[in-house]
Formats: C-alpha cells, structure tokens, sequence
C-alpha cells in the first residue's frame, strides 16, 4: 500500500493538478461569472509554524468535512490512484464531494492526510470553488467514522502552479496530525483551464 509522503508520490502532485483543473463551467461561456478567489500573499506560510498540535488520534476512516468559514458542509469518498499512479479524483456530476486519500493517513493521526476536490464542474461551482478565500486560523473540522471529530486550524493557504508543484511540501510526512485540501486555481485561461492548484495547510488542534 503506498502512502502520501514518500518521494515516490511526486505523480499523484502531478495527476491531481490537472484531473481537478479542467474548468469546464467558464468554457461554456464568456459571460460566465468570474473565476474562484485566489489566496492573497498574506495568507502564505511566512515562518515555521509553532502553534501546539493536539494528540494525535487513532487511525479512523474520515465521513464528511466542514469548512464553516466557507460554509462548506460535503461527504467524502475514498480515492485511489489511476492506472498511471497520480491520485484519482471524485466524481464530477457531483458538486457536493469531496475525496480523502484512502490508501495514506486519515485525518486525525500522525501524518499528512490529503483531502482533494472540485473547484466547479459544468453546472457551475463545486464543493471547493471558495477554498482559496481561506484565511489563516480557520477551523476545519473533519467527521471520523468512530464517531469523533478532528479539529484542524489553518497554518497556511497558497496557491502554486501546476509545472511547479512543490511535491514535497504538500504531501511530505510530518510528525503530527497535519492536514492539505487541495483545488485548482492559479489563474484560468480559455485554452488550458486552471494553472495550477489552491493547497490549504492545516493541523489538528482538538477533537471531540
């Protein structure tokens, strides 16, 4: 079983960037509205983050996620890998969904649990199309399948282009409970869609 982390993972940076980046809602229209927010400079991790993680917690399949800031309330589906080894994404027709990656850590335990979806499909805006409005400090809270919730605050909100996706640093180890959600964005043109993706960097501050 593979898991997020290891040097050999660059690839799912890769498939993720442009199987979530399609962008098929603003080519269906040149009035359509304006593209999603982008995180603002300020909102980037400047400085190590020193804030104190809570204990981590046992391993627990995630059921749903809540972003109440971006009044994002979604199930999760487990996601795997495609034939070519980048991480698989959730099923577009949905714009409710959301993905965890089921095969690596499950938010809540020691490690770097990946959580992925939609910026828009082609009914309009998705589960994800706010994400880069984020701001540092926002809670998210994550429903685990042993009935408890994982609480994680918000380190940090950027914004990378595809070519240039520090694989590493979204999906490298850590030694505490330590959560990314990952959209596209980075700019939309009409001929390639979106450039690049929206990564949100939080750990796990409490759980109840």
């Amino acid at each position: 079983m593979r898991r997020l982390g290891n040097a050999g993972d660059a690839a799912i940076a890769a498939g993720t960037a442009v199987a979530l980046c399609t962008g098929v809602w603003l080519l269906g229209d040149a009035a359509a509205p304006q593209a999603p927010p982008q995180p603002s400079a300020a909102q980037a991790r400047t400085a190590p983050v020193t804030r104190d993680a809570a204990a981590p917690l046992a391993p627990s399949p995630p059921d749903r996620i809540r972003i109440p800031a971006l009044r994002v309330d979604a199930p999760l589906t487990g996601l795997g890998l495609t034939p070519t080894g980048s991480l698989d994404v959730p099923p577009a027709a949905d714009k409710n969904l959301a993905g965890w990656y089921e095969a690596g850590t499950t938010p809540g335990e020691t490690g770097t649990a990946i959580v992925a979806g939609h910026v828009d499909n082609a009914d309009g805006p998705a589960v994800f199309y706010r994400l880069g409005a984020l701001k540092r400090g926002s809670v998210i809270e994550v429903d685990r399948r042993d009935g408890g919730v994982a609480r994680f605050t918000v380190d940090a909100v950027e914004v990378y282009d595809a070519k240039n996706f520090p694989d590493r640093k979204v999906y490298g180890a850590a030694t505490r409970p330590e959560l990314r959600v990952i959209t596209c964005g980075g700019g939309y043109s009409r001929d390639s869609g979106y450039r690049g993706n929206v990564v949100v960097f939080a750990h796990l501050t409490g759980s109840a």
